[in-house]
């Protein structure tokens, strides 16, 4: 295919160039109308390029198919069969692609490191989540996208879930082995859907991680406003392969998005995509170039690391796990205890209230609760212990939400012991105030 065109913006062209001035919106009538102290700020050309689709960039039948043709030609550029716009961003196009999969009361297993816009997918829809965990990196303190053994096992206990959604890169740039949770996810020939919205640029430079759609993926959701040159709300989904109805998707993103979408944001995507296409490996080599250059600059400096290229590989690796129960120092939490034998190991100035096994407080709600502060040192025999508190006189106190996140969960002095019937009695009373 020709990427040298570029389908929406040549309709923007075409329509100013015709000077047409039409009885339909917007109001502002290409900028004619606006208050010119917002023109002054935003510029004309921001309203001039402001234009209803139909009647408008196409006719009123879209007969000369001027976003068909742009999302054909996205399509075309990333390998994906079909590429659908959106002017709503991902949040509309993850809840388009929950919706085509799974429907009221049927199971879907999803990274529990979601976005709101997939919780939101949720309610709506009353899909029930089966929540597959992310993996907890106690040494940098943030967690990484669930890997294909934990998908197998929620399969396992779930034997009807309709498909997974998995949600890589994380923000913080943690990428997932998307083949191998696909390959897993179509052993059960159900489809894995992908929130790839960090990744957009994944698919134009072959350094850069695996493109959802090049690692058998059957869907995956990409925000060109966040690492392309979309304008905001600029989003983009891919389909491949016939797990997922192309019909139904399509249905599902009409049923839930605008009848007025913004041909800026059209023409961002389109933009953005010839752009890609035409220069995008120079580009990202050369932004590949700087942020090694970075990287080496501040592994030079004394205590500071970058992880970029390490490989976190294994059940719960680097920590053990994070579905665990947890302890409680009389100082201050540490950490959750792990599946060692003897349970939590005690460290020097530390005495653990808790029992190894069975006791409490309970295991956490998600992966980023009650995380440790100095956290667990990969494969130390080992915890640091967390720095002390002070608590003010005649009051017992909830730890900070620092050490503990949930403080709800189990309210308890800092220095001073109280039982758990007490702790129990305190939540239900209201004595333990979320801080």
């Amino acid at each position: 295919m020709d990427h040298a065109q570029a389908p929406v913006i040549e309709a923007i062209q075409r329509y100013r160039e015709r000077g047409h001035l039409g009885f339909i919106p917007p109001g502002h009538k290409q900028g004619r109308g606006v208050d010119p102290r917002l023109a002054e700020v935003v510029g004309r050309d921001v309203f001039a390029s402001d234009i209803i689709l139909m009647n408008g960039l196409d006719d009123r039948r879209m007969s000369q198919g001027v976003l068909a043709k742009a999302e054909e030609l996205m399509a075309d550029a990333v390998d994906a069969e079909e590429a659908y716009f959106s002017t709503c961003g991902s949040s509309l196009s993850v809840k388009s692609a929950m919706l085509a999969v799974a429907g009221p009361g049927d199971e879907l297993l999803v990274s529990r490191n979601a976005h709101k816009s997939v919780l939101a997918g949720l309610i709506i829809s009353g899909v029930r989540p089966v929540w597959v965990h992310p993996r907890w990196d106690g040494r940098f303190h943030l967690a990484h996208p669930p890997g294909p053994e934990d998908v197998r096992d929620a399969f396992a206990a779930h034997p009807g879930a309709k498909g997974m959604l998995l949600i890589t890169p994380t923000d913080y740039g943690g990428c997932a082995a998307i083949r191998e949770t696909a390959r897993v996810c179509h052993d059960h020939d159900v489809p894995l859907i992908v929130d790839e919205a960090w990744g957009a640029h994944f698919p134009f430079h072959p350094d850069l991680p695996s493109w959802a759609m090049d690692a058998d993926a059957d869907m995956c959701v990409t925000s060109v406003h966040k690492m392309g040159c979309g304008l905001e709300q600029g989003s983009v989904f891919h389909l491949r392969g016939d797990r997922i109805d192309p019909q139904a998707l399509a249905s599902r993103a009409d049923l839930l998005g605008t009848t007025s979408p913004s041909a800026l944001i059209f023409a961002g995507l389109d933009g953005w995509r010839r752009q890609m296409v035409q220069h995008g490996e120079e580009l990202l080599g050369r932004a590949l170039e700087l942020a090694a250059s970075v990287r080496a600059e501040l592994a030079a400096i004394p205590g500071s690391a970058s992880w970029s290229g390490r490989t976190w590989s294994g059940r719960g690796w680097p920590t053990t796990t994070i579905r665990s129960r947890s302890c409680w120092t009389s100082r201050s939490w540490t950490g959750p205890a792990t599946t060692r034998a003897n349970g939590c190991a005690s460290t020097t100035g530390s005495t653990w209230d808790c029992p190894t096994t069975g006791g409490w407080p309970r295991r956490s709600r998600s992966p980023t609760t009650r995380r440790p502060r100095g956290g667990c040192s990969p494969r130390s025999a080992t915890w640091p212990t967390a720095p002390a508190r002070s608590v003010p006189p005649n009051r017992s106190t909830c730890p900070s939400p620092a050490n503990w996140s949930w403080s709800r969960r189990c309210c308890r002095a800092t220095r001073s012991s109280v039982p758990p019937r007490t702790c129990r009695r305190r939540r239900r009373s209201g004595a333990c105030a979320r801080r």
